[in-house]
């Protein structure tokens, strides 16, 4: 599968411009494997963790996935609504991924805070990204999305950072 196909689209009667609704389709997309991709870290997190505060970390990587999820479906609904195809599966979110693959040998909980620290970063930055895009493009509706996901995000960093940033 190329690595970012051009987007089939549905018939619908949205309004929006067919080129941008490709063009937005095609962002959203990015977003929804990066969703994907944070999701299933956060869950590898959740289900490897050891160390002394195993039980806070453990319900934090698990709250984390949950949360990611719920940006998967935002993004899908979006996407699906401008008439595009959402590629929700795993292997296809892989391809097209902001984030580097998370390692699975990863146990101390330091560890996993701090890559996860690194994909919430990396993901937010792309996510103000997109918000410009989507913005520029005139489509408020993807930007607003994607503000609300980058809101989440910045809070979940904050969250893992403050388990290794000392005053």
């Amino acid at each position: 599968m190329a690595k970012n196909p051009k987007p089939f689209l549905h018939p619908t009667k949205n309004t929006m411009n067919e080129n941008l609704r490709a063009s937005m389709v095609e962002l959203l997309q990015k977003h929804l494997g990066t969703a994907i991709d944070l999701s299933y870290a956060a869950k590898q997190a959740h289900w490897n963790v050891k160390g002394f505060n195993f039980i806070a970390v453990h319900k934090l990587f698990d709250e984390l996935h949950e949360q990611a999820e719920e940006y998967v479906d935002l993004i899908a609904e979006r996407l699906t609504g401008l008439g595009g195809q959402a590629r929700g599966t795993v292997q296809a979110a892989t391809e097209i991924s902001v984030l580097e693959p998370y390692p699975l040998d990863l146990v101390d909980s330091d560890g996993h805070l701090k890559r996860l620290a690194d994909n919430y970063a990396k993901w937010s930055t792309a996510v103000r990204e997109g918000i410009s895009e989507a913005d520029e493009a005139g489509d408020d509706l993807t930007a607003d999305l994607l503000t609300e996901v980058g809101r989440g995000l910045s809070t979940s960093l904050y969250f893992l950072e403050s388990h290794f940033q000392h005053a």
